[in-house]
């Protein structure tokens, strides 16, 4: 069965198509600038790559455009849409109310496009672009929300209960969530496959690291507590999030500068993070450079990412009783090897020890960088939450 994954953003339209009786990535794509102009990057798997531009007013040009190029010149891949037998849709925000994968119908899209509130630049595109999608599919080809927020849901009240009056959770479900739940579920998953270790009696923790980052703590296969809150926000400082911060330095700015609330939410979202403290970029990698270099703002800047990195790490060992596994995935998890070091530099006392060597070598790919002698596995294991998605599709699918 072949199966069409999307990740929507209010002017872009990730996809990739799998067939999922051996799990190969057919193609991908991305279609960019909808709304504003429009172009479509398509490549097919171990083939041909095509760009160019497309006028795209509305995601449902842009679906339309997909299967155009799937089954027609170049990077042509299947006969016709009759051969997309169902869609998987990565959702950002699912609430308390979807709590595992669900089927898509109206109601679930208008649930999903309810849920704004709580994710204002995900879930509107996100729900805008399932009924785009139905329009060009039709409703007869099953369609799947695979929800961010569905894997830490078996978090206790006391990992996600916020300490304000308990009346604004019953009232408004304002709680801690968590986010790239479908990361840390599939590299968990991974980690014991790769292991032969059994879920039972785990206690691991997972960094996805990225321009977005989060830790879990996953014990006996099941999230016990994470870093990310009610948005994306919390947590780590990442590209440009401010993560956790005194919630007074909120209002101490706000007050001084005379910002609105929509302000300070734009202020802490896409000005702050690596970028806010280096001055330089949101991306890592340039950061690093610039470190490197001698800049002091963008050796601050590192420091906090990997300091805030070993902290949690430390916290939440201590709130699972131990630790089998830390494990790095992400942009940044899988590719920067200084990031891993430092993060991991003077926890020896958890039983953490690390080849520097292994840790140079084990970037971009599945490995163990660990010593032998290490009681704690330190490994990179990449991510993979495309095929999460169409495997929760499938399974979804097939119980119809």
């Amino acid at each position: 069965m072949k199966v069409l994954v999307i990740n929507a953003g209010s002017s872009s339209l990730k996809y990739q198509l799998i067939e999922m009786d051996t799990e190969q990535l057919i193609a991908k794509g991305l279609c960019e600038r909808i709304g504003v102009d429009g172009a479509i990057t398509h490549t097919v798997e171990g083939g041909a790559r095509i760009e160019k531009q497309v006028p795209f007013p509305t995601h449902k040009e842009a679906f339309m455009e997909v299967i155009k190029v799937m089954t027609e010149g170049e990077g042509k891949v299947i006969d016709s849409m009759a051969d997309i037998k169902a869609i998987g849709h990565r959702v950002l925000h699912g609430s308390e109310i979807y709590k595992q994968s669900t089927l898509v119908d109206d109601k679930v899209i208008d649930t999903i496009m309810a849920l704004r509130d709580l994710g204002p630049l995900h879930n509107p595109p996100q729900a805008v672009a399932m009924r785009a999608c139905r329009e060009v599919f039709g409703k007869d080809t099953p369609m799947v929300a695979v929800f961010d927020t569905s894997f830490h849901q078996t978090m206790p009240p006391k990992a996600y209960i916020f300490p304000v009056p308990y009346e604004y959770y019953e009232k408004y479900s304002i709680r801690r969530y968590g986010f790239h739940g479908t990361s840390h579920r599939y590299v968990s998953l991974r980690y014991f496959e790769f292991t032969g270790s059994s879920a039972e009696g785990s206690r691991i923790v997972t960094c996805h690291l990225g321009n977005g980052s989060s830790i879990a703590a996953i014990k006996d296969g099941r999230v016990v507590d994470t870093t990310m809150g009610l948005t994306p926000l919390d947590g780590l400082i990442m590209g440009t999030r401010a993560g956790g911060i005194d919630p007074s330095v909120v209002t101490y700015i706000a007050q001084k500068e005379g910002f609105t609330p929509e302000q300070m939410s734009d202020l802490l979202n896409k000005k702050s993070g690596l970028l806010g403290i280096s001055g330089i970029s949101s991306d890592n990698r340039d950061v690093r450079a610039a470190a490197q270099a001698g800049n002091p703002r963008a050796i601050l800047a590192c420091s906090l990412l990997t300091y805030q990195i070993k902290k949690y790490i430390g916290s939440y060992a201590a709130a699972m009783g131990g630790l089998d596994a830390v494990i790095f995935t992400g942009g940044i998890g899988e590719n920067d090897h200084l990031v891993r070091a430092e993060a991991l530099e003077g926890l020896e006392f958890l039983g953490i020890s690390v080849d520097p060597q292994l840790n140079q070598q084990a970037s971009r790919r599945e490995a163990v960088f660990s010593t032998p002698d290490s009681r704690v596995l330190a490994m990179v294991l990449p991510t993979n939450e495309e095929i999460m998605i169409a495997r929760d599709t499938l399974e979804l699918v097939n119980s119809l």
